[in-house]
Parts: C-alpha cells; structure tokens; sequence
C-alpha cells in the first residue's frame, strides 16, 4: 500500500510516536487509520465491522496510556486491526491471517503490546484484573485496562469478574464498547435493562410533569428532551455497576476525540475500579459495513468501492447450509425440535430456522454453558433441543456436557460445525479436540460425516436416538455430493467399505475419507468410511483387521486420544495385535492460514496420507494396478 495515501499514519511505528502528537492531528490520523483498516480487509479478508468501530477508542487508549507498560486487553479481538497498525505491524497487514503472517486476533508472541492472547468472549476483565493485582502485589505504578463489548459482557464470565474485581481494591479501568451488535443481534435482560426502567411508572410521572411545565417555552422542552436522552444513560447504567463497586462514568461518544481523551486523562488518575461506558457504532465510517454490520462482520476479499458482491455462479453447499436446511425440514416434521443457538444465529445457519419457527429458535447469547444445561432442562420436558455450537466454543460448557446432559442421559444434539481446522481463524478456532475429549464420556455418541449427503443422514440418526449425539462436520464445502431431501437416516454405529483392496486397510473418519480414498489408489488399499467415532463399529473394524496386514486411521482431530486411539483399544480389547499408523493432528497447536494448505503440511491431503503409508508399510502394499503404473 503506498505511504503516500497515508502520510501522517506512515509516521507511526510505534504508540510512542503517537503520543508525540499533537491532539489537533489525531482526527486526521484516524481517518486515515479507517481508510488503512479498510484498505488492507479488502485485499485479505477478515473482520471489518468491529474494527472500524474501534479507530478512535484505539487512538485514544494509546495516546493517553503508556503502552504497553500500560496493558491493554482486548475481549474477543476482532476489533485490533487499528491496534496491530498503530504498534509497529502496519507494514504486516498484507499478511493478516495467511500461514506464517499476522494472526487474526491478539498474540503474546506476535508483540509485546498483545498482553493477552484471545479470540473467545467475555476474557478480558478477569485477565484486565489479574493483571492490575500483579502490578500491585508487584508494586508496580501502571494501568490494567479491558476493552469489551455489549454482546460479550452478556456472558456469566464477565459478571464473575466483575463481581470480583469490585471488591478487589486494584486500580482496574474497564471499556463497554457499547455499539449493540456482537456478531448476532444481541440478546438477553441486559439489553432491555435500560429500557425497563425508563418506561417505569415513576419515570413516566416526572417526565409527563415536565412536558407540561415546559411545553410553554420550546427552547427549553428541546432542552428537556436531549438532558432526558443523557440522562437514560448517565443513571441507569450507573445504578447496575455501581452494585458491583465500580466507579461509572458514561455514556461518552466513542467517535469523539475531543471527550474520548480528556476523560481518559481524568481516569487514568483515579484510584480503586473504573468503568467507562463509550458508544460506538459498528462499520463506521464506511457506509457499506454501516448497514450491514452482520454481512461486513468478517468479509471476504471484496472492492471497497463496490462492496461485497453475489457470486455470479452458483457455490456448492456448505456443510453449515446443509445442517440449516435439515433442521428446517426435521422441525416441520416434528413439532419437539428446538434450535439453539450461542449468539451464532448466521455462522450456524440458523437464520432460515428463525424465520420460519420463531417460537421454537433460541438465541441464548454468547453463554455457552448456560445453552447446554437450558438444552437439557428442555428435553427434560420431552421436547428434542438441538444446540447448534461451533466446536471450539463447546469446550466453554464442558462441564454443563458431562454434569447436566449425559449423567442425565438426555437426548441432546449438538451440531458441531467448524470441526477440524477452521484456516484463518487459527489455533483458538480449530475444532481439534472434540473427539478426543467427547469419547470419554459415557452415554454420548459421536458421529463423523464424510461429505454433505452424509451430514443430513448422520444428522437425522442423531436426532432418532434418546441419548446425547454429537454431529462433527468442518467449516467450508465438502466433495460436492448431491444432498437429499429425505430425512432417512443411517444406521446407528455402522461404517460401510467404500473400496476393496489389499494389505494394508484405511479406517477414515469424516471428510478425510476423500483425500484417503486418492491414496488408496495409487497404494490398493481399502478404504473404511468410518462414520461413527463412537460407537465404533467394532464388528467392522475386526473384520476388516482379519483380512488385512496393517491398518491406518485417518482423521481431522487431535491425533491424541482422537479416534485412532478408539480403533487402537478396540483391537487391544479384542486381543488383536495388528500393526496400526495413526493420521491426524500432531500435538501443537496449528496457527492461521489456508486450510488446505495446512492439511498438507501436517500430511493429511492424498499425497501426505500416501507416503506415510508408504513409509511405515512398503513391504506390505499390493503391487500397484498395471494401469496405475502406466500412467505413472
């Protein structure tokens, strides 16, 4: 990107050198930071909306605060990009979210001024807190500050912390970024709190006195009404945190630099917790992100002139629209489906689903926990709840799994979308562990579609069953297979062969079947589509390790505890001894980039899969198909 387009911003490498301007030019160096953040998202894609709502409250923190000296935490960090320009990463940009490039969200290792890593919600006022008691256990002069927003200070996370840092006694200063969108609409008391109370008897009396004193003198009854709209927000909020010992100042404009700093300044020299209320708005300043906060959340490479555009041929489906549309169908079908959700209404594909049983869909806001215990007081009651979850958030409610829903033995599905690696979101995204750590627990099962067609299936034996299911499918497109629109289901625990072979046998388990079934023809191996992680299916499994001499497993998770170490005690349990290669997820955590080429360096496309096998079993392969040989 030319320097030239941004000549003030060219000079910022460093907070540091922020600070050494003068105010009357920070308007300007934000406008050209909006113009950077919007420049550099359209050429890599990424979250926009959230961070063109942050320009000025970014500028301001770094100006007032000495950073990193002072730390700042950011709560999720879709909203950093203006922090990542404005601390040395300017020049980086190009490489936001590419393998080996910046990462998406805040990093320890990335930079000092990232003094907390995070992608998840509602984080930042316990870590904000543990830090502010560090500095004073450490007796250390320096700031700890949070930045969260409305939708993530809807989770119980937040409020423990906030109940903790209340009584506390550690100078600890927490940001809402109120712009009242998360990445659903919110939900939820909160949001309705403020209103509430304004439209209480008390309230209505005094303000119905005071038209009629005023309405005489219309200066001052405009007068009234703006001191009325201040006051809705100056008050009642300040009733709320004030309870939890906080110190409230709000609500400000969170575009303002000219109230952003002056009352920063003044915080920073107060002692005991402070909370400031700032109101932004998401998108801003790009028009296109403005009003359509939600489509703009974490675009696609796009013409910021233009905007995002429909593609002009037809996608394939995703395996997150193949779920939306069963679940539409299965609730037509039966009246006891439920459909929640954790503020992931669109990422879920629940957006049909709302709209056409409103009354049976549930936007229980980013509070995992609380959907998977309100999923089992829901089939407590007889009804179906199926919890649409991202697979790296059902890890937030691993307890409220095993305590509430499987001792109880109720029948809950959860569909896991985002399983395996998500790409550009990175290790705190990857859906890498679900097998590994759902297997253990009794009364549940797990299955594993291979492509689309398959997801529907597995789906509809999920939801047949009277026990917890959970349906593991990744992010994206599959193989392209034409999807039903029958709701017929699978066989409970049941894998099939898809190819014949000789010697060595390839037990796959979900999407990796189709990279292992290119292997197997180069090597004639069989191939095993798997499907159900468990329960295995044991019956098939001994079969197939009877008539081969070696088996591979091949799966997108953590290869730790995943599903080859199920197939592993399975052949220990039966006294198989039979020499197996395990495929999948290496023990590290796998960064940020193209997932395609990520499944290639950790040796799970056709090529890897093929030369493991080749290298651990050479001497027992069949001999390759003469036609194969030729075309070699």
């Amino acid at each position: 990107m030319s320097n030239k387009l941004y000549p003030l911003l060219q000079t910022i490498n460093d907070p540091a050198d922020l600070r050494r301007l003068p105010r009357t030019q920070l308007n300007t160096l934000a406008g050209e930071l909006r113009a950077y953040v919007i420049d550099s998202v359209s050429k890599t894609g990424g979250h926009l909306s959230s961070n063109l709502g942050t320009v000025e409250l970014t500028v301001a923190l770094h100006y007032v605060f000495n950073t990193p000296e002072d730390r700042l935490v950011w709560d999720v960090g879709h909203q950093t990009y203006p922090h990542k320009i404005l601390t040395g990463r300017r020049e980086r940009m190009a490489s936001l979210r590419q393998h080996g490039g910046l990462s998406g969200f805040p990093q320890r290792a990335e930079s000092a001024h990232d003094t907390f890593g995070t992608a998840h919600s509602s984080t930042s006022i316990s870590a904000a807190l543990g830090m502010a008691l560090a500095a004073k256990i450490k007796g250390e002069d320096r700031h700890a500050i949070a930045i969260i927003g409305d939708g993530a200070l809807t989770a119980g996370m937040a409020f423990e912390a906030l109940n903790n840092a209340g009584v506390a006694d550690c100078n600890l200063l927490v940001v809402l970024n109120d712009n009242d969108m998360s990445i659903s609409p919110p939900v939820g008391a909160l949001n309705r709190y403020l209103a509430k109370l304004m439209s209480g008897q008390f309230y209505a009396t005094a303000k119905n006195a005071g038209k009629t004193v005023l309405k005489g003198a219309p200066p001052l009854f405009e007068l009234a009404k703006r001191l009325e709209e201040t006051a809705k927000g100056m008050v009642v909020p300040a009733t709320l945190f004030e309870k939890f010992g906080f110190n409230y100042i709000g609500p400000i404009d969170g575009h303002d630099l000219d109230s952003l700093i002056p009352m920063l300044e003044n915080i920073k020299h107060l002692k005991g917790p402070q909370f400031l209320h700032v109101v932004t708005k998401k998108g801003q300043g790009y028009k296109l992100a403005e009003n359509d906060p939600v489509a703009y959340h974490g675009p696609g490479k796009f013409d910021p002139a233009i905007g995002l555009q429909k593609p002009t041929t037809p996608s394939k489906p995703t395996f997150t629209h193949v779920f939306g549309q069963w679940l539409c169908d299965m609730a037509a079908h039966d009246p006891r489906l439920v459909g929640i959700t954790p503020a992931m209404r669109e990422g879920s594909g629940m957006v049909a689903f709302e709209k056409r049983f409103p009354q049976r869909y549930f936007d229980v806001g980013i509070a995992e926990q609380h959907a998977v215990t309100f999923a089992a007081g829901l089939a407590c009651e007889g009804l179906k709840p199926v919890v649409a979850i991202y697979s790296t958030f059902l890890q937030r409610a691993y307890d409220q799994l095993i305590h509430d829903v499987a001792i109880q033995n109720l029948p809950v599905v959860f569909a896991l979308d985002r399983a395996g690696l998500v790409g550009a979101d990175g290790a705190t995204h990857a859906g890498a562990y679900d097998i590994a750590f759902l297997r253990c627990i009794p009364n549940l099962s797990i299955a594993c579609p291979s492509d689309e067609n398959e997801c529907r299936q597995l789906l509809s034996s999920a939801f047949a069953q009277d026990h917890p299911v959970a349906v593991r499918y990744p992010r994206g497109a599959g193989a392209g297979v034409a999807v039903q629109t029958s709701l017929d289901a699978l066989p409970y625990g049941q894998g099939e062969v898809r190819r014949e072979g000789k010697g060595v046998a390839i037990l796959a388990f979900g999407t990796l079947l189709h990279p292992a079934l290119q292997a197997a023809q180069a090597l004639n191996a069989t191939v095993v589509n798997m499907r159900w992680a468990k329960p295995l299916d044991t019956e098939l499994l001994l079969k197939v390790a009877a008539q081969h001499d070696a088996l591979v497993t091949v799966e997108e998770g953590s290869l730790m505890g995943g599903a080859g170490s199920a197939v592993l005690e399975a052949l220990h349990a039966a006294g198989v001894l039979k020499p197996v290669l395990q495929l999948g997820l290496r023990d590290e955590f796998i960064e940020h980039g193209d997932p395609v080429k990520l499944l290639a360096l950790q040796g799970l496309d056709a090529p890897g899969i093929q030369a493991s096998i080749k290298e651990r079993f050479a001497t027992l392969l069949a001999p390759e198909p003469r036609a194969l040989k030729a075309a070699a």
